[in-house]
């Protein structure tokens, strides 16, 4: 079994200012996954705190095979009893990302987190200037995990590919 769990902050170009910086501090973080976790080859819990809806989190249980992880834009790859780990190219405006990346590799019983966050256009279209935001923390576990396990201890693979989304300096290490 492959557990995910994909948690997501979302923002608008006007709540970008420091007062909304503070309304959503923290909502990033991993929550408890509903107990009983279904049963599946994977299962994916889709958290979103939306700055539309007053940053209350809202989550999505997901069941299937393999190929349920596309819909949290990640590629698994089996190698024996080792998960190869990829992000899928996305529609994201910045950072673009034109070809998959790899983030980790899990043996049986380990857990990776990959934090990345991303700038989308509201449309297609280059004559909408209109941007959103969204700041996500993904837990990926090679196997079955307490309900709890992504909020207790490190995991064993961290990948943090956060960017400066305003302009101005980059961020400096990780965090």
């Amino acid at each position: 079994m492959i557990v995910i769990q994909r948690v997501r902050v979302r923002w608008s170009a006007a709540g970008r200012g420091a007062p909304q910086a503070n309304a959503r501090r923290g909502l990033n973080r991993p929550v408890a996954f509903p107990a009983p976790l279904p049963e599946g080859d994977v299962v994916v819990h889709d958290v979103l705190a939306d700055e539309a809806g007053g940053y209350v989190r809202r989550s999505d249980v997901l069941t299937g095979g393999v190929s349920i992880a596309r819909r949290v834009t990640l590629w698994l790859t089996f190698d024996g009893q080792t998960v190869i780990v990829e992000r899928l190219p996305g529609a994201a405006a910045f950072p673009p990302a034109e070809v998959s990346a790899r983030l980790f590799t899990l043996a049986h019983g380990q857990v990776g987190r990959y934090r990345a966050n991303f700038r989308f256009r509201f449309t297609d279209c280059a004559c909408d200037p209109s941007w959103y935001y969204e700041d996500w923390v993904v837990h990926v576990s090679n196997g079955r995990v307490a309900h709890d396990r992504f909020l207790h201890g490190e995991p064993d693979l961290d990948v943090d590919k956060r960017v400066h989304l305003y302009g101005g300096p980059a961020r400096r290490g990780n965090r």
